[in-house]
């Protein structure tokens, strides 16, 4: 089985946007949402997937989750419209 590697975007409650990997995007929601993801997103809520990237590769990923984070917060917010 091949396995997928994600980089997604959450859009917070308080509007902010917070970039992710995960091999499992709903799994990784619902773990930001019980509290167990990052720390960033904890008392964040309601927490909203905005963007999705697929990848073959976990560096690949690794990589664009990165670029993503070097954006400016209009540069994210471009990418997620």
């Amino acid at each position: 089985m091949i396995e997928s590697h994600y980089v997604y975007v959450l859009r917070c409650g308080d509007g902010t946007l917070y970039t992710g990997y995960t091999t499992d995007v709903e799994r990784r929601l619902r773990d930001h949402r019980a509290g167990r993801g990052a720390k960033y997103t904890r008392g964040r809520g309601p927490l909203e997937v905005v963007h999705v990237e697929t990848y073959a590769s976990r560096s690949a990923a690794m990589s664009r989750e990165y670029a993503i984070k070097q954006l400016t917060r209009t540069g994210k917010e471009r990418l997620v419209e």
